[in-house]
């Protein structure tokens, strides 16, 4: 058991040690999490099918078909179970040709993608009892859904369900009914108007799943404030959504924002690495616009030696990506710098990411005075604005 104190907080109680038994049910009343550690819930995750048969799809010219992950709370004897692997996320394992397509994506063999990644989660573990709000996350332009495996782990320990889609035809390669979907470059303009669509249709068969469609998540999933969230094209996607879908509560968008939307009132948690080389300093500049437009309750997290891939999980699979992983190259100086570690970032990005889910999707206010501080003063620039 590790305790924490914070003296804006009620005694916060954590039940974190490897092994520990924890109670096969959601948080007491009155107890917040420390956003800072991991939360006392195991882990699982799981691959579904959801097939919209109301929309064609522009590529396949079939019905549009999302083949999803899902992290979860797990009950208590999943901690001792071996943890997911990487190629387990692929179906039918890994082929020639996806072998082929991950040397250029990771720039290194896939036998080696697969001893660097690590992660929280256990392949199809029981989903515990109780009721998680739930997070819908969309990946970047020709990124997965299994590419943030980092903040879904861990948000899923603090007692939420993350639904992450692969985009298909905008994620780097999507395996559907055996074969291989690849990312289509041309299709970049059919995606803008997929990819929120594909969010809504799933928080309408997340509906049903809670009422039964799918017997291990019935009644496990609360509904009341859905959030939106996603890394750069998938910001992009988390901000659309909430402008197209008033039952989306709050918006966590990593690493892009539009030029304009419409939705300013959402309580939004927006995140960005000044040294992004992918977006650039004009994306930069309309996030942060986007920040100043915003009338609703709204939080800036600027990494000040972040970048594009500091959002993901590459740190875990190649140490020396750039644009975020490894060494860099400054802007404006040109001068050679060290991205802010993994671990850092990791927990700077994860646990700013609990105590704004926890004030605003929880209604747990007692999260809010972690959020009016900046706890990385060296490392980040916070801002809020009508904070509550």
């Amino acid at each position: 058991m590790r305790l924490r104190r914070f003296g804006f907080l009620l005694t916060i109680i954590i039940l974190a040690s490897a092994g520990a038994m924890r109670p096969e049910s959601t948080r007491s009343a009155g107890k917040v999490l420390d956003p800072l550690v991991s939360g006392p819930y195991p882990v699982g995750v799981t691959t579904t099918v959801f097939v919209d048969a109301a929309r064609t799809d522009a590529f396949t010219k079939e019905s549009r078909t999302l083949v999803t992950e899902i992290w979860y709370p797990a009950v208590d004897e999943t901690s001792g179970l071996p943890k997911n692997k990487f190629s387990d996320f692929i179906p039918g394992g890994i082929t020639p040709q996806f072998e082929a397509l991950a040397k250029i994506g990771y720039r290194k063999p896939i036998s080696e993608v697969e001893r660097a990644f690590w992660n929280n989660s256990v392949r199809d573990a029981r989903v515990r009892s109780g009721k998680f709000p739930v997070i819908f996350f969309s990946h970047g332009n020709g990124g997965t859904r299994t590419q943030n495996t980092f903040w879904c782990d861990y948000l899923a320990s603090h007692g939420y369900i993350v639904v992450s889609p692969d985009h298909t035809g905008n994620a780097m390669m999507t395996i559907i009914k055996g074969k291989p979907v690849m990312y289509q470059p041309k299709e970049r303009d059919n995606a803008a108007q997929d990819r929120p669509k594909d969010i809504i249709f799933l928080l309408d068969q997340m509906t049903l799943w809670n009422g039964g469609a799918d017997s291990r998540f019935a009644g496990r999933l609360d509904l009341s404030k859905p959030v939106a969230a996603g890394m750069s094209f998938g910001s992009f996607t988390a901000i659309r959504v909430a402008d197209l879908d008033a039952r989306f509560k709050a918006v966590i968008a990593m690493a892009a924002a539009p030029e304009t939307h419409t939705n300013l009132q959402v309580p939004s948690l927006y995140m960005l690495g000044d040294e992004d080389k992918t977006i650039g300093v004009n994306g930069n500049v309309r996030i942060k616009t986007n920040f100043e437009q915003h009338s609703g309750p709204i939080y800036l997290f600027e990494m000040k030696n972040g970048g594009h891939y500091s959002f993901t999980d590459m740190f875990k699979i190649n140490n020396e990506f750039g644009d975020g992983i490894g060494k860099g190259k400054r802007h404006e100086s040109g001068e050679i710098f060290d991205h802010t570690p993994m671990d850092k970032t990791y927990l700077m990005i994860n646990s700013y990411s609990i105590a704004f889910l926890g004030a605003f999707i929880r209604d747990e206010k007692e999260y809010l005075p972690f959020l009016s501080k900046n706890h990385w003063p060296d490392d980040l620039i916070w801002k809020s604005k009508n904070g509550q």
